[in-house]
């Protein structure tokens, strides 16, 4: 049964065309304006890793990767799900340095998403990481980042509202961020899901920053799911709004301080995955070869069906639906690319 949901007396900001061009402003300017604030330089990225390097975002730990061979290479090969593991390793390799950071557009194939109005098994994000001191590692320093790359979304926003009249309808999203952490979360809402209680306190508050996220929690359960071994789950946090056309929180980004040696290896060991303590980028890590480092990844089709009032992430980009979707998406006049 599909999942999709039509908000009543929907219809699309912008015709299809000029939706075209609107998602190719959103990226120009988004991505001019986050390399600006960040000092951020773009590299190329890898569609696919060797399985054997430990380079692949294990997401969850549970999700299903995209795997092949090729003629010439026997071994296991990988599509990314994310690149928060090989951005820090290309930091090393290209020699950058303190406070300069790298930025990439990542395709990755996630074949396990749950399709919805907001996920697709097709992800674009700008990926991006960036050098810093070990006493750089502070929640003040997390903060001022997540403010930068908000004040870089209300910029884009901005200038879209006036580069397309049609924007105009929609309301505008906050630059103020309100921080909370996953526990605070809970204490407030200790009956509601992780997911209800986003709801709840992104309705009040607006544009929002949820940190520490992947530990256990007083509940004995972690707010949600954190790969052990990219983000520190004290430094960590997810980048929140208020969806207007569809009445819930919306993730746009999901980053982090990066884990010290210290931090990576107590994480294995709670996770259950000291096994990967023997691969490649985790030794890198615990033997300090790897820089410390901040990162995180920015959805484009996310930033773009946020800014342009879209109701689902399929109007924003190309991907593959089920039978249900297209047939719901059809009947309610909502084009699908």
């Amino acid at each position: 049964m599909s999942k999709t949901i039509i908000p009543a007396g929907y219809t699309p900001a912008l015709g299809l065309y000029d939706t075209q061009k609107a998602i190719g402003t959103i990226k120009r300017l988004f991505a001019d304006t986050l390399c600006s604030a960040l000092n951020l330089h773009r590299v190329s990225a890898p569609l696919f890793v060797e399985g054997s390097t430990g380079l692949n975002d294990d997401l969850n730990g549970v999700e299903r990767k995209v795997c092949f061979d090729a003629l010439d290479i026997p071994r296991n090969i990988e599509v990314v799900q994310s690149l928060a593991k090989w951005k820090r390793m290309a930091l090393h390799e290209y020699g950058f340095h303190h406070g300069k950071g790298l930025y990439c557009d990542m395709n990755a194939i996630r074949r396990d998403e749950e399709l919805d109005n907001l996920h697709s098994i097709y992800v674009d994000q700008w990926d991006w990481e960036k050098i810093i001191n070990e006493d750089e590692r502070t929640i003040e320093y997390l903060q001022t980042t997540v403010r930068a790359i908000v004040s870089a979304v209300c910029a884009t926003e901005l200038s879209m509202h006036a580069m397309f009249p049609q924007l105009e309808r929609l309301p505008m999203h906050s630059p103020q961020v309100t921080f909370i952490t996953s526990q605070e979360l809970e204490d407030l809402y200790p009956d509601f899901t992780g997911k209800e209680r986003e709801n709840a306190f992104v309705r009040e508050h607006g544009t929002t920053f949820l940190m520490k996220i992947g530990g256990a929690l007083k509940s004995g359960k972690p707010h949600d799911g954190r790969a052990p071994d990219y983000d520190d789950w004290e430094l960590n946090g997810d980048l929140l709004f208020w969806n207007d056309v569809l009445e819930c929180s919306y993730e746009l980004s999901s980053m982090g301080i990066r884990v010290s040696p210290e931090s990576l290896d107590r994480q294995l060991t709670i996770s259950g995955h000291n096994e990967r303590r023997e691969l490649p980028f985790h030794k890198a890590v615990l033997d300090g070869t790897l820089p410390y480092s901040i990162g995180g990844g920015i959805g484009q089709s996310r930033l773009c069906m946020l800014l342009l009032g879209s109701a689902h992430i399929g109007e924003v980009q190309a991907s593959v639906w089920d039978t249900e979707t297209r047939k719901a998406c059809k009947e309610a006049g909502i084009p699908l690319l």
